[in-house]
């Protein structure tokens, strides 16, 4: 079926075993890119009791084209996409991990990607990280999300001349989160590359620090 696109997809783990987790987080990889790509970021957060999955999208893009052009451009992979984050958060939740120890993490498309889904699916996330990424939709998009974020960890960071994310998008998208309820970070970083940083790597760990500290 045209709306299972990404079903099936692998879907690898590093960390520490998931039943064995305090916190978990879903890494979701860019456009082109993999789940053995975006699942090597996890090096930069030697935080214990954590586990991290990453889904592999059908054909390396979550969907064909940019995040900025119509909804329905981009469906039926943007359904599947985020169907595959629904079934991934749910797999996650069933083994007793809590959604409040649940990081949604992407990079790009997946920052993309994650960002809506947490936004379409408002409750307490762990925490919510867009690397270079923003809400789907192009211009004028209605952003009437129901529910709360409830103070979840928000953070988008991009650069200010990042030529597949607009400056301006990332900047609503936080203002979006604002408004849902989240606990909101954004930096804008000066003539930096379609890329991750080391500040923005640390704001990451601190997050995942915070979620296996005890209470």
């Amino acid at each position: 079926m045209a709306d299972r696109i990404h079903e099936g997809g692998q879907i690898l783990v590093s960390g520490v075993p998931l039943e064995q987790a305090q916190a978990a987080v879903i890494m979701v990889h860019g456009r082109g890119a993999s789940a053995r790509d975006i699942l090597s970021l996890s090096q930069y957060f030697p935080v214990p009791g954590v586990s991290f999955l990453a889904p592999q999208a059908a054909g390396h893009a979550w969907y064909p084209y940019s995040f900025l052009q119509p909804l329905a451009s981009n469906e039926p992979f943007l359904s599947s996409a985020l169907n595959t984050l629904s079934e991934l958060l749910a797999h996650v939740e069933a083994q007793g991990i809590a959604r409040d120890k649940i990081v949604l993490l992407g990079f790009s498309q997946g920052a993309c990607l994650a960002s809506e889904f947490a936004a379409r699916n408002a409750s307490r996330f762990g925490g919510v990280v867009a690397f270079s990424g923003g809400l789907i939709g192009p211009d004028g998009t209605p952003r009437d999300y129901a529910g709360s974020l409830a103070g979840t960890p928000a953070f988008f960071g991009c650069s200010d001349v990042d030529f597949h994310i607009p400056k301006e998008r990332v900047i609503e998208s936080a203002e979006v989160y604002q408004k849902l309820g989240a606990d909101t970070t954004m930096r804008l970083y000066p003539g930096m590359d379609h890329t991750v940083n080391d500040e923005e790597l640390a704001w990451a760990q601190t997050l995942l620090q915070s979620l296996v500290a005890p209470a």
